[in-house]
């Protein structure tokens, strides 16, 4: 299945070859042609990619052949990154000023006409590998296609029927879409509710239930169900509009009378069959994000409606096609409940009422139910492959399977869930399938994602004035949108979120054997697996030496402490780009880290006994990310860690009073900051700039006592806990105008009394304002009401505070208010009885709740 995943590796790997820096050290190396040809048979072999992945399922030598193609690509990509690799070292050497010569000491071990001579000798081996792949893409009789449009299986045509008892555990969603459909908006514009969920939730079930309700029935007297899927082209669109309203009204026309019609024409006979009704129009399963045919659809439509009341339903997995269509707020469709999950579980696998004699068999359906985390259509899957099978053997090989693992019909979860990723474009298959490393129910944040989707080349490059972050930040919305991600929770500059359980086995799926997570010693590494993630700890797990020499990604679980294993990983495993020691129990590192000069994610976040890093890991000057947190008797940072000019994530815990800012003020790329646990830290950026950073996370640094007046001034992010002697005064209290400030964070401050004037220049840009245990904070104040961006408003065990500005009804982007252990401000602005919930009323979520929670 990583076959799918080919596609975006080679169109990667021809943009790294075109890029600057590798065209520079190509024709430095005298290499420039032979690299010219091997990005155009990579070209060759790309044109025929798409088709390839689509016959390959059929042809077991066409999936050899795909795979050898990704194995010599990813071989390749590893040469094209040590051009890149030693760009960057030159540079650190030449840009040292009088400590050249300490620099040129850590990095000796290069020797120029060795390095020649072996990259010669590497680029020749790929460049005959990849000729021979390529020579056999002849005799596949593949098709030429240079662009990811593929055409994707679609759902089939659905209908309007549907059977009242096959429904379960929706009355409560029917209702409240029947009411939308019911009430009296005022206006005589077209009013379309949008039904948004993941494949196989059961929006279209929904949809018919509402569609075939009495009270709906008698309120529209003209009803039309389209299935829309693909086809939004107008003209078809119309005719399958005409098609459905001469049905409904009992006059039947043939699909031909209208498709020899033009649109002009169509508009005429629409507006004949629509005009002076009330109708319902519901769209079923809709995939077009483009708001230019949609508004063209509703002019037409818009234009004819006859009688006030006439309503649209569109049932959609997309988020961007909710909002572009959609006149009233989404209805978001959750999972069934355990107990309806369970009911319906029991309807598909056994005849009524036969359940109850297989106790055995229901105890084991029971836990069958928990991995289909509510999907209806999981429900019906698994339950109808037990249907009149009463093997107690057959049940538990359900249970303990993955649910791709099981035989699936074409109309089953798989299918339905698959489509949603066949539609995603090539880079987003990428980022998606990195998703497998990590363990069902883990809670993901944007910046560690992120992190690892640019350690690994999965991003695009950003636009102008753009972020890796904004880059990364934009992706995860796109798969939001897609309902692929669940639990999200939007910060402005950054996001937190989870996958539901059938998107991680998804995940799993697509990701073959190229990315792996391993969970007992019995389990073999895949053979052309890059990416490893352990997720057990014992002897027996690290026993393994056959540790595949290509890897790019390795993920050790929470404390790993076996020295032997961790050398022979580093000395053998030379291309790694993402290491993860995190929770481990480490006191030092092998100096040998510094070996691996692809790495970009080094993560050793809570090694609690690590006191000392080797000053060779300042040699990993493609280091993107580094991750200290945690650290809490790390004695200090490596001496010239102003070498990893790459940085633009460091995390930093250590015992130090001073920081090296000599050296962090050569960090240039730096864009995201943390500092937590420093509890000798007095002073922080004293004399330094750091142009770029635009997150900075400071938290439990007891000393810190305030921050200068330069550092948030292209801030994005800042979040500040638990530092008891901070003052946010920054050394003078006046506006500062023009902040880009979007997400500001303050916990356990007991130095704050009212929010510092300075915030004022914020006042366009900050979407997310989270106060939290601060106990001398009496009021917020009246300038709050002019923060036009405002979102999100959390505040939390906050006593003294009792008043929200009066004026927060003019935050029309204002969305979301909680307000929990302000004891004062909960009975204030309590729904039931406080006397100005008035005043927020209008927000579209609100959560009181007048004791903390334990």
């Amino acid at each position: 299945m990583a076959e799918s995943l080919l596609f975006g590796l080679a169109e990667s790997f021809i943009g790294k070859i075109a890029s600057r820096a590798v065209e520079e050290a190509s024709l430095a190396l005298g290499v420039y042609d032979d690299m010219q040809e091997i990005k155009n048979t990579v070209t060759l072999i790309k044109a025929v990619l798409l088709d390839a992945e689509q016959k390959e399922r059929q042809n077991q030598e066409l999936r050899v052949w795909l795979r050898q193609i990704k194995r010599v690509v990813s071989d390749a990509e590893d040469v094209v990154d040590d051009f890149e690799c030693e760009a960057l070292r030159k540079h650190v050497v030449n840009s040292s000023g009088s400590i050249r010569r300490k620099v040129r000491r850590i990095f000796s071990s290069s020797n120029p006409l060795v390095y020649r001579l072996r990259m010669a000798h590497q680029i020749k081996n790929v460049r005959d590998r990849l000729d021979k792949v390529a020579a056999d893409r002849l005799k596949f009789g593949l098709q030429i296609n240079h662009n990811d449009n593929r055409v994707v299986e679609t759902r089939e045509l659905t209908h309007s029927n549907v059977i009242d008892s096959d429904v379960i555990g929706r009355e409560p969603d029917k209702q409240k879409i029947i009411d939308l459909l019911l009430q009296n908006d005022g206006d005589k514009s077209l009013s379309v509710i949008p039904i948004v969920g993941i494949g196989g939730l059961g929006k279209t079930t929904l949809a018919k239930c509402v569609f075939n309700d009495k009270s709906v029935v008698e309120s529209f007297p003209l009803k039309m169900w389209v299935c829309v899927s693909d086809d939004f082209e107008l003209k078809h669109l119309l005719v399958k509009i005409l098609n459905s309203a001469s049905v409904s009204n009992n006059n039947p026309i043939h699909h031909e009378n209208f498709k020899i019609f033009d649109v002009e024409q169509l508009q005429n006979h629409i507006k004949n069959a629509l005009a002076g009704h009330k109708f319902l129009l519901v769209l079923d399963d809709v995939w077009n994000e483009d708001r230019v045919k949609w508004e063209e659809l509703k002019d037409i439509i818009q234009v004819i409606v006859g009688s006030q009341g006439s309503k649209v339903v569109v049932t959609t997995r997309s988020h961007i096609v909710a909002d572009v269509m959609g006149t009233h707020s989404s209805h978001f469709l959750q999972g069934l409940s355990g107990d309806d999950s369970l009911s319906a579980f029991v309807k598909w696998a056994f005849k009524v009422g036969e359940g109850e004699n297989y106790p055995e068999l229901m105890e084991i359906g029971k836990e069958i139910v928990q991995k289909c985390g509510g999907l209806p259509l999981a429900l019906r899957t698994l339950g109808s492959s037990l249907f009149l099978k009463f093997d107690i053997d057959d049940w538990k090989f359900v249970r303990d399977n993955e649910i791709w693992n099981l035989s699936q019909k074409k109309d089953d979860i798989l299918p339905a869930i698959k489509l949603s990723y066949d539609r995603l474009p090539s880079y987003l298959k990428r980022c998606f399938a990195c998703f497998s490393l990590f363990v069902k129910g883990y809670q993901l944040d944007s910046l560690s994602v992120t992190a690892i989707w640019e350690a690994l080349g999965f991003l695009p490059s950003p636009k102008k004035g753009k972020g890796v972050a904004d880059v990364g930040n934009q992706i995860l919305h796109e798969l939001r949108s897609r309902s692929f991600l669940q639990d999200f929770v939007d910060y402005g500059n950054g996001c937190e979120f989870k996958l539901h359980d059938l998107v991680h086995d998804l995940a799993l799926y697509v990701a073959g054997d190229e990315f792996q997570l391993l969970k007992f010693r019995s389990e073999s590494i895949f053979e052309d697996v890059l990416h490893l993630s352990l997720i057990t700890n014992n002897d027996d797990l690290f026993g393994l030496t056959q540790i595949p020499t290509r890897l790019r990604s390795i993920i050790f679980p929470s404390g790993a402490n076996n020295e032997t294993f961790l050398n022979t990983m580093l000395s053998r495993c030379k291309f790694l780009r993402i290491l993860t020691l995190a929770n481990s129990r480490y006191e030092s590192l092998p100096r040998s880290i510094g070996k691996l000069k692809h790495l970009r994610y080094l993560n050793l976040e809570n090694n609690i006994e690590l006191e000392s890093l080797p000053d060779a890991l300042c040699k990993l000057q493609n280091l993107h990310t580094l991750k200290l947190n945690g650290c809490i008797n790390l004695k200090r940072l490596p001496n010239e860690i102003g070498n990893l000019i790459s940085l633009r994530q460091l995390h930093i815990t250590t015992k130090q009073s001073n920081f090296p800012n000599k050296e962090i003020a050569k960090l240039t790329s730096l864009e995201i900051l943390s500092v937590r646990h420093c509890d000798n830290l007095d002073l922080l950026f004293e004399g330094i700039q750091l142009p770029n950073l635009k997150f900075l996370d400071i938290a439990y640094c007891e000393n810190l006592r305030s921050l200068p007046h330069h550092v948030v001034l292209n801030l994005e992010g800042l979040l500040i806990t638990e530092c008891n002697k901070m003052k946010l005064s920054l050394d003078h209290d006046s506006y500062i105008p023009n902040l880009r400030l979007k997400l500001l964070s303050l916990e356990y401050l007991p130095q704050l009394v009212v929010l510092p004037q300075w915030l004022q220049g914020c006042a366009k840009t900050l979407q997310t304002l989270a106060l939290e245990n601060c106990y001398n904070l009496h009021e917020l104040p009246m300038w709050l009401s002019t923060f036009i961006s405002l979102k999100t408003l959390s505040l939390e065990n906050c006593p003294r505070l009792v008043l929200i500005p009066n004026d927060v009804h003019h935050l029309k982007n204002l969305d979301y208010v909680k307000i929990k252990g302000c004891v004062e401000l909960c009975k204030s602005y309590h729904p039931k009885d406080g006397i100005n919930w008035h005043k927020i009323s209008h927000i579209k979520q609100v959560i009181i709740l007048p004791e903390l929670e334990n």
